[in-house]
């Protein structure tokens, strides 16, 4: 799936604590944890992590839960989980990620926090499908500025936030604009990202936050037994006035529930 060379990307915030790893959804980079690593300071030191085929990391030839999964692992076990266990936060896809790590590794962890997202298939189609397709027909070779693109995009997707999100993954080469993901095979691979990998019997037994957001509905009643089969230790919080992206539009209270709960998991 990746060679002995394969990168992973990653940003430091704070020099004292815990160590806290993030993992953003779809689309995303670990740069977009930013503000809640800021605000984890000075109790908490944050690992802003780009996943496999987003932001600064390598690219695979296929999308794979548990070899994602497996590739981060690799890269913490070397480098800040090498001599302790770390408390690990993914959003949405990096959720998903980070519920098939604990599953696997879960010597490296301390905690895990899961944002607004749950270990149950979900439907392929929808939102995600709508905007990686609209970004799949951008012309990015004869764009002119990032508000070039911006001004493309405004038909098919009109949120002000959701196309400043995307176009956060737009860069400037010298040969001109490309995506840092990798959108090609993340568009065909929706499917398996909707998807979510069956652990016969695995459960990973340290303390888990299930954050869900109350306009959002990746955390549903009906997919509590499901998340309790895998993580029996799980404590779920709805953040009121937020929809999936619950550290961006809830960014204080956010900050403040995954706090209190690190604090309550350290050790």
């Amino acid at each position: 799936m990746a060679d002995d060379s394969f990168t992973i990307h990653t940003q430091t915030v704070g020099d004292s604590g815990e160590v806290v790893v993030f993992f953003a959804g779809l689309f995303g980079q670990g740069k977009n944890f930013t503000q809640i690593a800021k605000g984890l300071t000075p109790d908490f030191q944050s690992l802003l992590v780009d996943l496999p085929n987003h932001g600064g990391s390598g690219w695979t030839q296929s999308f794979d839960f548990v070899g994602h999964a497996d590739l981060v692992a690799e890269h913490l076990r070397a480098t800040v989980a090498s001599d302790e266990p770390v408390h690990l936060v993914g959003h949405s896809l990096g959720g998903k990620v980070a519920m098939v790590l604990a599953l696997r590794h879960p010597d490296l962890l301390r905690s895990l926090t899961v944002v607004d997202i749950s270990p149950v298939s979900h439907d392929s189609g929808g939102e995600f499908e709508h905007l990686l397709g609209t970004l799949m027909e951008l012309n990015v070779d004869d764009l002119e500025s990032r508000s070039d693109a911006d001004q493309r995009l405004q038909d098919p997707i009109p949120q002000d936030m959701t196309r400043g999100f995307l176009l956060q993954s737009l860069a400037r080469t010298k040969d001109g604009f490309q995506w840092k993901p990798n959108l090609k095979l993340l568009y065909e691979s929706l499917p398996k990202i909707a998807e979510f990998p069956e652990f016969d019997g695995a459960q990973y037994n340290g303390p888990v936050l299930w954050v869900g957001g109350s306009k959002s509905d990746y955390v549903k009643d009906e997919y509590d037994e499901a998340m309790r089969e895998l993580f029996p230790r799980t404590t779920q919080t709805t953040v009121k006035d937020a929809g999936h992206w619950v550290h961006a539009e809830q960014a204080e209270v956010f900050t403040a529930v995954l706090k209190r709960f690190l604090s309550s998991a350290e050790g």
